[in-house]
């Protein structure tokens, strides 16, 4: 574990065996432990031995805050309230039928990972409804002595929120301000299908950049020291990426050449402001895979403008 502030502490969850990719963050607040995003099910090993290096097990906690319910931030939530039926989860009230009922959820997700979402995300399993506490934003939380602000932060998805631990100045920003690669300080926009709207992710920004807090934790990966420049580049990113993208959509060839295009495009740029360490986590795939969220953002748009 590494620290992040005082009472607070980043878990590596070393997804798939390796370091870097997905994170969740401890929170202690004086009547039992909380976790921000609590990671797949293939991550459950790694959390049980971060939680027992702190001193703890799953039975100290006693919440879970989902800033959106991909399989990554919060595929365990069954799993864990299985083990730990005292369990409380807050995610945003769009978001809570799908942890009630995942079908849908494992459905969308199996037709982009196919064979390999055992592999990747491990068992996924309903969340009983009457420990799903749902969010619209705007609340204040309290946990023990601990005060949480929550805030809806659509642009990645629909269901996203974010929280602020106003004692500590930190908020927890899920994905709608992007990723920092390990080592790095530069955000990377995350735009996969099917919510993506820059509109509502920039908008979110400003949202987050509202609370003045002195430090983010972005679950892919880690703190984020300055968030005011942080934010400012991503949104400048995301700016340019999804023009980019949107002058791409008239270009000849398939949609899978012009993902391709896209990511050869802009992955010389982004590669050359990451230190020699983070620059193996970069991934071509992942940067077409932007491309693929951001043209459905802009054909969405089209449609609904109509015939010009």
């Amino acid at each position: 574990m590494q620290p992040v502030a005082a009472r607070t502490a980043l878990i590596d969850l070393e997804y798939l065996d390796e370091p870097g990719h997905i994170a969740t963050c401890l929170l202690e607040t004086g009547d039992g432990l909380a976790l921000v995003d609590p990671g797949p099910s293939t991550t459950l090993p790694r959390l049980d031995e971060a939680l027992r290096g702190y001193g703890a097990t799953i039975e100290d906690v006693r919440v879970l805050l989902i800033t959106h319910i991909h399989l990554d931030h919060a595929g365990a939530t069954g799993l864990l309230l299985r083990r730990q039926p005292r369990l409380r989860v807050y995610v945003h009230e769009r978001g809570a039928p799908h942890l009630a009922d995942p079908g849908k959820l494992l459905r969308s997700a199996a037709m982009i990972y196919g064979d390999q979402m055992e592999r990747l995300w491990g068992e996924v399993v309903p969340v009983p409804k009457d420990r799903i506490q749902p969010l619209s934003g705007g609340e204040t939380l309290r946990f023990g002595d601990r005060q949480v602000e929550v805030a809806y932060t659509p642009g990645h998805a629909w269901h996203h929120v974010s929280y602020l631990d106003g004692d500590h100045g930190i908020a927890f920003t899920g994905d709608v301000v992007g990723e920092q690669l390990p080592g790095s300080t530069h955000p990377v926009p995350v735009t996969p299908p099917p919510d993506i709207d820059v509109e509502e992710m920039l908008a979110s920004g400003e949202r987050i950049l509202a609370w003045r807090p002195t430090r983010l934790f972005v679950t892919h990966f880690g703190p984020v020291e300055d968030p005011p420049a942080y934010i400012a580049e991503h949104a400048g990113r995301l700016s340019d990426w999804s023009e980019r993208v949107r002058a791409s959509l008239d270009l000849p060839g398939t949609d899978e050449h012009r993902a391709d295009a896209f990511a050869e495009e802009v992955y010389p740029g982004m590669r050359a402001l990451l230190p020699p360490a983070a620059q193996p986590f970069l991934r071509r795939e992942v940067l077409a895979g932007n491309w693929v969220g951001l043209a459905r953002y802009w054909r969405k748009k089209q449609e609904a403008a109509g015939p010009s």
